[in-house]
């Protein structure tokens, strides 16, 4: 209210009441979480005593989680993203019929109408290419793996393979945006920030989620990633992805500058901290508290990071384990073996973004380089987290953001050929964290073009993978410009035939 000159308010006036001011803008915008932190005395003393057990020598440093809906089978996940969608039939979805079909036309009674990019809309034939890679049957189950896949094929008693997963993006941006954050739009909140906002932190000197995008071997012009598909989208931004570099401090600004020591850090973020406090009390916006909270978290990483990127302690065996680029700095290999010690260390969430699988001409040559980066560390990491007892309560996804057309695009050979985009059906597979192993789940077609069997959208992927971890999906929103926001929009089964 306007007060009169002297301060007091006149009963005989009539005054209007400001609802533009930003101090009420972020009012109004303040959630449930907001409103706990400002009003109750018991969560800061918990939060008081946290910390003082650390500064004490405490071992817990585990915060509660406090949006878990019920009991999690992980506590943490990884996902091991293939970024430029692999070849689910050179891969993973055996189709033997398709050789009697070399170079013959797709019928149009599989494709019925469907939509074609660009790259391929304009061909005068969609000519057949059989997979020119032989498959085994391994494991208890029989499950199939390409020859691309040796290392892949020994965990087949430990994970899940789904063939019958889907989309409707049907470009690489769109699509990796959809997966990752629920729509194909740019804005959303990422999986690693929805879980992050959730469930919080097990270990306040790390990250809660952290990003890799190591080196790749196979086709060079790939398609770019952009920050936001690890960004927070309207979530407060301490709930970002950190993204780690392949070279020098593996974050930025991680090393105090010349002649700048850590006590004088210390002082130089106390008064600062002192001045955002000031901020925060006059105007009450939450991205205040998230920079306070991230300069606190980028003083402790100055400690924990330089000891949890280094591999100088690592055994041999271990080393060997993830293969020969296992000591590379910015390779695959390295990132899986540093995912690992994140995982240790109760990072919730790490995504490691491996690019260059979108073979569009070269499959002959491009796809076997980038299985020979992957496939023996995706095998040693679910083996490591095996043997340390830590694949029960940690949930691993391998895959990217659409499949592959079985018609040639360009130039067919029996040595060679091309595919295009198809997102209509692709393969990725699941292990630990209560997912059921050794098995298969879904079917397509002997095209591999259209899902026959139990299909599985990327909604319910991100049901499934919050579930694991305690969360109801339909339950984890935030509201922002008049609606509640989550993961799945208002789409999403939890697939509970693939669960333990």
């Amino acid at each position: 209210m306007v007060r009169g000159r002297q301060g007091a308010l006149r009963p005989d006036r009539c005054y209007h009441i400001r609802m533009d001011t930003p101090e009420h803008t972020h009012r109004l915008a303040e959630t449930r979480r907001h409103f706990f932190t400002h009003s109750s005395p018991g969560l800061g003393l918990a939060a008081l005593g946290t910390l003082l057990a650390a500064d004490t020598g405490a071992a817990a440093t585990e915060v509660p989680s406090a949006l878990r809906h019920f009991a999690p089978r992980a506590r943490r996940a990884i996902w091991l993203f293939m970024a430029g969608a692999p070849c689910q039939m050179d891969l993973l979805d055996h189709k033997p019929v398709m050789q009697e079909w070399f170079d013959r036309d797709l019928p149009e009674s599989v494709r019925m109408g469907q939509r074609l990019t660009t790259m391929t809309s304009g061909q005068k034939r969609f000519p057949i290419a059989p997979s020119k890679y032989a498959f085994r049957r391994y494991g208890q189950a029989g499950t199939e793996f390409s020859e691309l896949l040796p290392y892949t094929a020994r965990l087949a008693d430990d994970i899940c393979v789904i063939r019958s997963m889907y989309t409707e993006a049907i470009n690489h941006d769109p699509a990796i945006t959809y997966i990752c954050t629920g729509h194909q739009l740019p804005g959303r909140p990422s999986l690693g920030a929805w879980l992050s906002y959730g469930l919080g932190s097990d270990n306040r000197n790390v990250p809660t989620f952290v990003v890799m995008t190591p080196t790749w071997t196979g086709r060079r012009s790939a398609q770019a990633l952009y920050n936001r598909l690890w960004g927070s989208g309207f979530l407060p931004s301490r709930h970002s992805g950190v993204a780690l570099r392949r070279q020098g401090d593996p974050v930025l600004f991680l090393s105090n500058p010349p002649g700048v020591s850590q006590a004088a850090r210390r002082r130089m973020l106390d008064r600062l901290e002192e001045m955002n406090q000031r901020t925060l009390a006059a105007v009450g916006d939450p991205e205040t508290q998230a920079r306070i909270d991230q300069y606190e978290m980028a003083f402790r990483m100055q400690t924990s990071m330089p000891e949890l990127t280094s591999i100088d302690q690592e055994p041999k065996h271990v080393l060997d384990l993830y293969g020969p680029e296992a000591t590379t700095p910015g390779t695959f290999a390295y990132s899986c073996l540093l995912a690992r010690r994140m995982l240790e260390r109760d990072i919730r969430f790490v995504q490691i973004f491996h690019r260059g699988w979108d073979q569009h001409g070269n499959v002959a040559g491009d796809l076997p380089r980038q299985c020979h980066d992957v496939d023996q560390p995706c095998y040693a990491l679910v083996r490591d987290l095996k043997t340390r007892g830590l694949l029960d309560d940690t949930l691993v996804i391998w895959g990217g953001e659409f499949g592959r057309t079985v018609y040639c695009q360009g130039g067919l050979t029996r040595d060679n050929y091309g595919r295009d985009h198809h997102p209509r059906c692709f393969s990725i597979w699941m292990a630990g964290g209560g997912i059921r192993p050794g098995m298969t789940y879904g079917k397509t077609d002997d095209f591999s073009y259209n899902i026959v069997e139990n299909p599985v959208h990327i909604h319910d992927l991100n049901a499934t993978i919050l579930h694991q971890l305690g969360i109801d999906h339909e339950r984890l929103t935030y509201r922002f410009q008049g609606r509640d926001f989550r993961l799945t929009d208002v789409h999403g089964e939890i697939v509970h035939d693939i669960l333990a």
